[in-house]
């Protein structure tokens, strides 16, 4: 079954990289929603999210005769997704619309307040996250990546992302208990 999932999608692919429209739908169609839920994590609002989609979709479909076969293909396309994503981010940065780190008060909470929630009521909470706490987040704790990555991804020291952090899992767990205080 994996090998026909694997040949309809090298299909696609093909019919793709030669520009036909309809298969291109069909990649679209397959690979939207995940996608989509990639860039809700780091846009400010839907209307950006739709605008990373965007861009990053006109990215794969630029790219696609890059694609090697190393790896999967939907793990590669993410990584486009993301990159994406933390351009907007530096532009956004260079706008001066970043949000100040200074500006979350430094509060004790239990971590297992967190715990109680469900992934979704989570995400949400992530989604409330000021823009520079919420790159941070998303690329430390759901993508796995590193300190050193991310302050080279995002043009900020170690130190800054360190901080970002923790003062976004500070301000998530403020947001918790308010709640829960509901």
């Amino acid at each position: 079954m994996a090998d026909n999932h694997t040949d309809k999608l090298n299909a696609i692919l093909a019919q793709c990289i030669d520009n036909q429209p309809k298969a291109q739908k069909q990649l679209f169609d397959m690979l939207a929603p995940k996608m989509y839920a990639v860039c809700l994590r780091y846009a400010q609002d839907q209307d950006e999210a739709k605008d990373i989609l965007q861009e990053s979709f006109i990215k794969v479909f630029n790219n696609l005769n890059k694609f090697e076969n190393k790896g999967s293909f939907e793990g590669w396309v993410k990584r486009i997704f993301i990159n994406t994503s933390i351009e907007f981010y530096r532009k956004s940065q260079r706008q001066n619309i970043v949000d100040s780190i200074d500006n979350v008060p430094d509060i004790s909470v239990e971590s297992s307040t967190v715990s109680l929630l469900k992934a979704a009521d989570l995400m949400k909470l992530v989604n409330r996250l000021p823009k520079g706490y919420r790159t941070v987040f998303n690329l430390f704790v759901i993508e796995g990546y590193h300190h050193e990555e991310i302050s080279a991804m995002l043009n900020i020291s170690e130190n800054t992302s360190k901080s970002q952090l923790h003062k976004a899992r500070l301000y998530l767990q403020e947001l918790v208990l308010k709640e829960n205080l509901k």
